[in-house]
């Protein structure tokens, strides 16, 4: 079968684009490729269910404006379709006199950024949170909280109704340029398009490269593990609770997160996975390993960071140094408050020099797009991605070649 437009990956952001693409070229055939049997079974829906406010990302960056509009563009969303959602706000809390000039950077970024941020003493702090023991914060309050897998529950049944064909259990194998798109060997059969748009996440990479495009970065997977606060004890937290951030990754340390469902999350850490997806401490992909430990640029990550990888290791292995993480935010908290639960792995691209990538990142290639690194805030900036992506890929793919900037960034 021939299509016009085949989109690989069935997260979140994988899904907004076959609807940006649906809504933007009405009568376009579009395809939606995803191996596993229903969408969102990683990223999308193993995350804290955030919705973002932007404050932590670069002002002109691709996730300061993207994250912004996508607080807005996902809550309309939730409304119009009746999704449950709480824009319930959240802290960012300093706990350690040598936290607090990192906070006031906070505090402009988010200026920087039109938001709406406030500051808070000491006691203002426990007006929000009762439970939080803390020199200083800022309040965030147009941070919210979903349920990322029905926002892509409802995706798939619009995509679908605008006569799109979302074909999951389907896994790419081959991708072979041609003349006029790209012939696609799949696990269920062969099919054709003339522009790939490739959402993969944690292959990102290899589905690029299986396209003939250098995607100049490499996926490693860091595991995000998590703690439940038992249900007597959820009265702790009453929204979201962050410590000031390490600026040196783009990690947000571990924090507290009520969930949309009343639960309540605390973490993650983050850990090297030993396979993409990696979701236990025992789960290994040789290949998955030995591409991370031959890597060089990993290895040139590993030197710089040894101390705080240590510490991640230690905080994965002993709940008792987890509980002592949490502990900086909420005395009160004990071993016995925690239980683990699922844990979630984050796509994180890793330049050859050893930088972790910190924007989205896209890269173009022959009548192709290639999203290599959307992490966190991705779910909530995915409807802008989307649309961005769709604004992007011509009308009529039959007359032209797709191309960006040379960033690889839509102009």
């Amino acid at each position: 079968m021939r299509f016009d437009y085949a989109v690989v990956g069935g997260g979140i952001v994988g899904l907004a684009t076959a609807h940006a693409l649906a809504a933007r070229h009405p009568g376009a055939s579009i395809v939606l490729l995803e191996k596993e049997d229903g969408p969102a079974r990683h990223q999308t829906g193993r995350n804290s269910g955030v919705i973002h406010s932007g404050i932590y990302y670069a002002p002109g960056s691709l996730k300061a404006k993207m994250c912004a509009a996508g607080v807005q563009s996902m809550m309309a969303f939730c409304d119009e379709h009746g999704i449950p959602y709480d824009q319930c706000g959240k802290v960012i809390v300093a706990t350690a006199p040598e936290e607090l000039p990192g906070l006031e950077r906070l505090y402009q970024r988010g200026l920087d950024n039109g938001l709406n941020v406030q500051k808070l003493s000491a006691a203002q702090v426990t007006e929000y949170e009762p439970h939080v023991r803390a020199l200083a914060g800022i309040r965030v309050p147009s941070t919210g909280i979903v349920s990322y897998r029905q926002v892509s529950a409802a995706l798939v049944d619009l995509i679908r109704a605008r006569g799109a064909d979302v074909r999951f259990g389907v896994t790419v194998e081959r991708l072979t340029p041609s003349a006029d798109g790209y012939e696609i060997s799949t696990s269920a059969g062969d099919v054709a398009a003339l522009v790939l748009v490739n959402c993969a996440g944690l292959h990102s990479d290899r589905v690029a490269r299986l396209a003939g495009t250098d995607p100049r970065s490499s996926i490693v997977p860091f595991r995000g593990e998590y703690y439940e606060l038992r249900p007597e004890r959820r009265a702790l937290v009453r929204g979201l609770i962050y410590p000031v951030p390490n600026p040196d990754f783009p990690f947000l340390g571990v924090h507290f997160t009520r969930m949309i469902d009343g639960s309540v999350h605390a973490g993650p850490n983050a850990v090297l996975a030993f396979a993409r997806e990696g979701y236990r401490k025992t789960d290994l992909n040789v290949r998955d390993l030995r591409e991370v430990l031959t890597n060089p640029g990993f290895r040139a990550l590993a030197r710089r960071h040894l101390r705080e990888g240590a510490m991640e290791m230690m905080r994965s292995w002993s709940k008792a140094t987890f509980v002592r993480s949490l502990q900086r935010l909420i005395p009160e908290v004990t071993a016995d408050d925690i239980v683990p639960c699922a844990a979630g792995v984050r796509a994180q691209a890793l330049t050859p020099e050893g930088k972790l990538v910190d924007d989205f990142l896209l890269i173009d290639g022959p009548n192709a797009l290639h999203v290599c690194n959307a992490p966190s805030p991705a779910a909530t900036s995915s409807l802008e991605i989307g649309r961005a992506i769709a604004a992007r890929v011509p009308a009529a793919p039959r007359r032209h070649t797709l191309s960006l900037t040379p960033q690889g960034v839509p102009a």
